[in-house]
């Protein structure tokens, strides 16, 4: 299954990640990152990215990722909104440099044309995608 229009228009419509990986020694990171979105997949590059903690994680064969885009469409009331995707990533070589690579397994998303808020009672559930 692949991601929908509303999921597509809201993923292009933000420039910031979070990308969390695991070390060989079994250490969550997490930290923002800039991305690209080709449809399918995730590229995430940046400055010197072949020498980042997320690229050595992968490297080390820790392939497994999550990734989340989120914002708040209002804070008054608050109103969030967001896409959570596990998945694999791969070291990619891309010009010269590696970037990561990250192919969707399953993905979350949540309120993104920004209707609910909290407060305003009812509930509202994550839609859940299986991407491969």
């Amino acid at each position: 299954m692949n991601f929908t229009d509303e999921e597509v228009t809201y993923i292009r419509s933000q420039r910031l990640a979070r990308i969390a990986t695991v070390s060989s020694g079994g250490q969550p990171d997490v930290v923002p990152v800039g991305y690209e979105f080709d449809g399918e997949r995730f590229v995430i590059g940046g400055y010197d990215p072949t020498n980042t903690r997320r690229a050595r994680n992968v490297r080390d064969g820790n392939e497994l990722v999550a990734l989340v885009i989120d914002d708040l469409a209002s804070t008054n009331p608050w109103t969030p909104r967001y896409l959570r995707v596990y998945g694999t990533a791969e070291l990619v070589d891309r010009g010269g440099h590696d970037v990561l690579v990250v192919t969707p397994e399953t993905s979350w998303s949540l309120n993104l044309a920004g209707e609910w808020s909290a407060g305003s009672g009812g509930r509202i559930a994550p839609r859940k995608a299986q991407h491969r």
